[in-house]
């Protein structure tokens, strides 16, 4: 059976890997154009792509998605970020991946929001894809825990490997069933969310700095001194960096490179 992958972010290109690493034939993988990023505002290829190219999968790379540029009839998105038209919807099946127990968590960011929130658990979640946002029926889910100490990586990492066995079985026999009630959405993230407030409690903030580890980073003042924190937990009479009751464990300058707070503190120095 070919098959095509929409894919554009870490979690898609997680997904992407797996198939390919199961012997899947991959028509080509549908992502996002390149962009500017950083300083100096270079196109970068989205990460989809970048294991695309590793694993000589042909790329398409459409300004818009309004016809479908090959011939499988199963696409399997995973971390796309483009709204698929209705009428595409209708040519073939589209299985979306999605890394959360749905209907908990539909939308942009589902790992994230999950560990801010505190979830003791996570999933994954593979459906066929709707024009409303994540609610299409079920094909087949699992859960797992999510640890005290993993941050978004580790989950996602978790999740992409589920998924991939996961699409075996929907692959072998597709049925669907309709979504229970009880949805929540798990809004993009923004600057705000990135901003600890040092009032709040000590797992709320420990919470939101995993969730945000190790890509996006949460930010905050640290002895009048802005930082970026990576990795935290709650305080002890040892700790050698603290704020709001944490012991700030991976730190980085505005600018600077991450390291851990003995370094920061020498630095200082």
């Amino acid at each position: 059976m070919k098959i095509a992958v929409a894919a554009t972010a870490p979690f898609g290109a997680a997904v992407l890997e797996g198939m390919a690493n199961r012997g899947y034939d991959i028509e080509f993988l549908l992502t996002r154009p390149d962009k500017p990023q950083g300083r100096g505002r270079k196109k970068a290829a989205p990460p989809a792509k970048e294991v695309a190219k590793a694993l000589g999968i042909p790329v398409q790379q459409p300004e818009k998605l309004t016809t479908f540029p090959g011939e499988a009839r199963v696409v399997v998105v995973a971390g796309y970020g483009v709204l698929i038209p209705e009428k595409l919807l209708g040519e073939r099946l589209w299985l979306n991946v999605h890394p959360s127990l749905l209907p908990r968590w539909r939308g942009a960011a589902p790992v994230e929001r999950a560990i801010m929130a505190g979830d003791r658990e996570t999933g994954v979640t593979i459906h066929k894809t709707t024009a409303d946002l994540d609610a299409g029926p079920i094909a087949a889910q699992r859960r797992f825990p999510i640890g005290p100490e993993d941050d978004t990586a580790v989950v996602v990492e978790r999740a992409a490997a589920l998924a991939v066995d996961l699409l075996g079985e929907v692959f072998a026999e597709p049925t669907f069933v309709p979504q229970p009630d009880g949805a929540t959405y798990a809004e993009k993230l923004t600057a705000a969310d990135r901003e600890l407030d040092w009032t709040k409690p000590t797992e709320e903030l420990v919470n939101q700095i995993r969730a945000l580890s190790p890509d996006i980073g949460a930010r905050g003042l640290v002895d009048g001194r802005r930082l970026l924190v990576w990795k935290a937990r709650p305080a002890r009479e040892d700790s050698l960096l603290v704020a709001g009751g944490l012991e700030l464990l991976e730190v980085q300058r505005e600018g600077g490179k991450r390291m851990s707070a003995e370094e920061y503190l020498r630095g200082r120095r």
